[in-house]
C-alpha cells in the first residue's frame, strides 16, 4: 500500500491576502492558482523545497466556515513547519512582524518557536535535532 497526504485545506478569509502572506512573508511557493468559478479558486502553496504536503487555501463560503478562520484546531498548534536553518527562518518571522506566541526554546526533538499566521492559526517552526 502506498498513501500520502497531498495537501491540507486551510480556511482563509480572502485568497489574495492569504497568498500575499504565505508567499511574501513566509516565502512559500505559489504552486497553483486556478479559477474554478466566480467565487472559488484552487490555490495551493508550499514551503520552498517541499516535496510533501502543501496547503490548499480555501476561502470560507459559509458562516460556519468563517467562524473557523484562524481557529481550526481550537487554539492548539495546527501546523508544523520544519526547517534546515532555524535562525534564518526565525529572523524572517521577526523581519516580517509575524506574531511570536512562544519564543525559541530547545526541546529534545529540536529548536522550536510558536508563531501565528495572518488569521491567528498557531504554527511550530522546528529545526529537528540531528541526534
Amino acid at each position: 500500500m502506498n498513501q500520502r497526504i497531498a495537501q491540507m485545506a486551510l480556511v482563509v478569509a480572502d485568497y489574495d491576502e492569504a497568498i500575499e502572506f504565505f508567499t511574501g512573508k513566509l516565502q512559500f511557493t505559489l504552486l497553483e492558482d486556478t479559477t474554478l468559478s466566480e467565487t472559488k479558486r484552487w490555490v495551493r502553496v508550499a514551503p520552498p523545497g517541499s516535496e510533501g504536503c502543501g496547503l490548499l487555501l480555501a476561502k470560507a463560503a459559509t458562516e460556519e466556515q468563517q467562524s473557523r478562520i484562524g481557529n481550526q484546531t481550537g487554539g492548539r498548534v495546527f501546523l508544523f513547519l520544519y526547517t534546515d536553518n532555524f535562525e534564518r527562518d526565525y529572523q524572517n518571522l521577526l523581519e516580517h512582524h509575524i506574531p511570536i506566541v512562544r519564543g525559541p526554546v530547545q526541546e529534545p526533538y529540536g529548536k522550536v518557536v510558536v508563531f501565528s499566521d495572518l488569521y491567528g492559526n498557531l504554527w511550530d517552526l522546528i529545526e529537528p535535532s540531528t541526534d
